[in-house]
């Protein structure tokens, strides 16, 4: 009996250490089931068989045809790098006749074969060659001269040829033979699903869908295959995350309950506006979730602008009012000033509990960054550990082992995807119990990614802009192709500041030399001719130009800190009036007198990116306008995905745009875990409904047995799709 690789077998044994060795190092594959999991990209027809006087319409196609060898002649030929052999042979039909090409090493086997008078039939690519038809180097299968031969023809054109993802030293018809050799084990394959899952939603056995993805009989095969394949996927990732969010449930937490009378009523009552329906159903739901004995662990999405901060900070009160400390963890130091500021700006004399002229109900609000002068970090780090401080907003430093807290209640983390797991697990750590978790992003997630990504997180979407927001217009301006359109956006820039008014120029690049060297290579990599604009060179041309006297100022991230806060503070107070920046204003920074954003190179940032950006200016009653500067061409696709942001605010429709276009790469996130994606068939976007029931059924299998005892095969799905670092990942994300 022939060998059967084992499932878990090296690939050395069964392929060879040479061809194992590439498939390891170049596509990742090291045992069989690897293989077995590594599907074809898509199958190519040989084409229906077709008669060879209709050729002529069918140049650059695959076609098949049946015909015999009139004849062959073998040429010897001289080229730029000497002599060589070719194989010219020329078939007919009868309806017309066709000449074959053969080169090189590849002539022997044809010219033992293709003799004249004998058939065969012959795949290719339709060419042109000297004003005359060819197929060069066609495949072919040597036709006998039995009964059959007619069904032999049309099962030969009709066979499905899978193609596979390949790379350069292993071309795909190498890698089909490598997956024919351990196809048979494919029989001993575990089945993750359980039975009644499978029967339930009539898929086919994981063996019966593995034959058939690598081996079709037909179109049919391939789609219940596919069927099969993406459930496994989309149901082995959401048991990994339901067994998570039941481990979640089994933890304690401190029930945190706000006070009657205490600071959140304080709060409420002096602020000047009422809340939106929208932010109220999301702060009912986190206060649901504070109130119970295990932790909470909630992801809140809203719109650029929608008030996230205001609900982030109710909740934080309320845990302050029930003795607790809450800590907000802020990506960048200008977003945690920032927050910082507005947290204290909309507390009032609340934020200044135990001081003078403070509120007695009120609690301190401490800052705590990298860059802090010694006296002021003592000062807070003394506030916290004492619970003097009730919020404290900070950047990573609040991670460091110094950092102790008197009574950690909740973390809210801001912008999430810019942290990696080691962090927020780490100021989680920092809680007696552990701490109730609030996940802030205003990059809003497609629902079917909010269900894998954060598929541990219950989700709250806030998606009302609050009263009195402005709408914000925006415009694509084609600077290469129209220059008086840019010309006449900073005569738009110089009209909204001679208004009162504010704007931001922002850039994709700092420009001081230290970034000049990276930033070129990636040019001339792209094929660009010039190297992304910078913040240094835009903000002395509109000094000296467009914008001469309006008082210009930059910000980037290579700032002295003290320097990037007086900005800030300058700006805030609007006492600069155009600030020249890099991204670092993408989040968090809120100055209600900006109304106008100018985006240099706008075609180098992505759609959310820009979504983002845009979400600066518009926050007062004033209207917004963002200008989108590119010198891409109108038909290119960077054109395409300007012209979708111009064209829509609603944040979510771009968010699947901006994943369409950049696939999902690996929504695990592979920032977060360096790891290849582990969805091969499965599309977060198309495939919303295989995965919103896939967490259904995974949730009730988790429910019934927490430890799958009883399934053995999604047991070892889970080991084999979930590596360690994956694993961690999902445990502390």
């Amino acid at each position: 009996m022939e060998h059967v690789p084992a499932l878990d077998e090296d690939l050395k044994k069964t392929l060879g250490p040479a061809t194992a060795k590439v498939l390891a190092e170049q596509l990742g594959l090291h045992t069989a089931l690897d293989l077995l999991h590594h599907y074809p990209r898509r199958y190519a027809e040989r084409g229906e068989l077709t008669s060879l006087a209709e050729l002529a319409d069918q140049i650059d196609e695959h076609v098949t045809v049946v015909a015999q060898v009139a004849d062959a002649r073998l040429l010897t030929y001289q080229g730029s790098r000497g002599g060589g052999k070719r194989l010219e042979v020329t078939i007919t039909d009868g309806s017309g006749r066709l000449q074959l090409v053969f080169f090189g090493a590849g002539v022997h086997k044809p010219h033992k074969e293709l003799l004249p008078g004998s058939r065969a039939m012959f795949a290719g690519k339709v060419s042109m060659f000297n004003r005359k038809l060819q197929l060069a180097h066609p495949a072919y299968e040597p036709l006998g001269k039995e009964a059959g031969e007619t069904d032999a023809a049309a099962a030969f054109a009709s066979q499905l040829i899978p193609i596979y993802p390949a790379c350069a030293k292993l071309e795909s018809w190498k890698v089909t033979k490598c997956v024919d050799a351990v196809l048979p084990s494919a029989q001993e394959v575990l089945d993750p699903l359980p039975d009644t899952l499978r029967e339930g939603r009539g898929l086919v056995p994981l063996t019966e869908a593995l034959l058939k993805i690598h081996r079709p009989a037909t179109k049919a095969d391939i789609e219940d295959a596919r069927r099969r394949l993406k459930w496994d996927e989309a149901f082995v990732l959401q048991v990994a995350l339901a067994r998570r969010r039941h481990a979640d449930s089994q933890l304690p937490a401190v029930p945190r309950r706000p006070a009657p009378g205490g600071l959140l009523h304080s709060f409420d009552a002096k602020l000047p506006f009422t809340l939106t329906e929208g932010q109220q159903t999301v702060s009912k739901e986190i206060f649901d979730d504070l109130a119970t004995s295990h932790p909470m662990h909630r992801l809140l999405q809203g719109e650029v602008g929608s008030g996230k901060t205001l609900v982030a900070l109710r909740a934080m009160l309320a845990v302050v009012d029930s003795g607790g400390q809450a800590a907000m963890l802020a990506p960048t130091e200008v977003l945690a000033q920032q927050h910082h500021r507005s947290v204290t700006e909309m507390m009032g004399e609340l934020a200044e509990g135990g001081m003078l002229g403070g509120s007695d109900r009120g609690t301190k609000v401490v800052l705590l960054t990298g860059s802090m002068g010694m006296p002021a970090r003592r000062r807070a780090l003394l506030d916290l550990v004492t619970g003097e401080a009730g919020i404290v907003i900070g950047t990573h430093a609040l991670i460091e082992d110094k950092v102790q807290f008197h009574d950690l209640g909740l973390v809210v983390v801001d912008e999430q995807h810019r942290f990696g797991v080691e962090q927020r697990d780490a100021l989680r750590s920092k809680g007696k119990q552990p701490p109730h978790l609030l996940v802030m992003t205003a990059t809003p997630i497609p629902r079917t990614v909010a269900m894998t990504v954060f598929g541990d997180l219950e989700t709250s979407v806030l998606d009302q802009l609050p009263a009195g927001r402005s709408p914000i217009a925006t415009h694509v301006v084609p600077a290469k192709d129209k220059p008086h359109f840019l010309a006449r956006a900073w005569e738009r820039v110089r009209e909204e500041v001679e208004n009162g008014h504010q704007a931001y120029v922002v850039c994709p690049r700092i420009g001081d030399g230290e970034d000049e060297p990276k930033k070129k290579a990636a040019a001339e990599a792209d094929g660009d001719k010039r190297p992304p604009l910078a913040v240094l060179d835009i903000a002395e041309q509109l000094r000296r130009g467009p914008l001469a006297g309006l008082g210009v100022e930059v910000l980037h991230g290579r700032m002295d800190p003290a320097d990037k806060d007086d900005v800030m503070r300058r700006f805030a107070a609007g006492e600069v009036k155009v600030l020249v920046a890099t991204t670092v204003i993408e989040v968090g920074v809120n100055v209600p007198n900006s109304t106008v954003m100018v985006i240099m190179d706008a075609d180098r940032f992505g759609v959310s990116q820009l979504h983002q950006l845009r979400g600066r200016v518009g926050r007062g009653s004033a209207p917004g306008l963002c200008l989108l500067v590119s010198e891409m061409h109108e038909a290119s696709p960077a054109r395409a995905r300007l012209g979708a942001v111009a064209a829509t605010l609603d944040g979510f429709e771009l968010s699947r745009i901006d994943l369409e276009q950049r696939r999902e790469g690996d929504v695990l996130g592979q920032a977060q875990s360096g790891v290849r994606s582990s969805l091969r068939m499965l599309a977060v976007i198309e495939d919303e409904e295989v995965i919103a029931e896939a967490r259904e059924e995974a949730t009730r299998v988790v429910a019934a047995d927490p430890e799958l005892a009883g399934l053995p095969g999604l047991r070892t799905a889970l080991d084999a799709l979930l590596d360690t670092e994956r694993e961690q990942y999902l445990e502390k994300g």
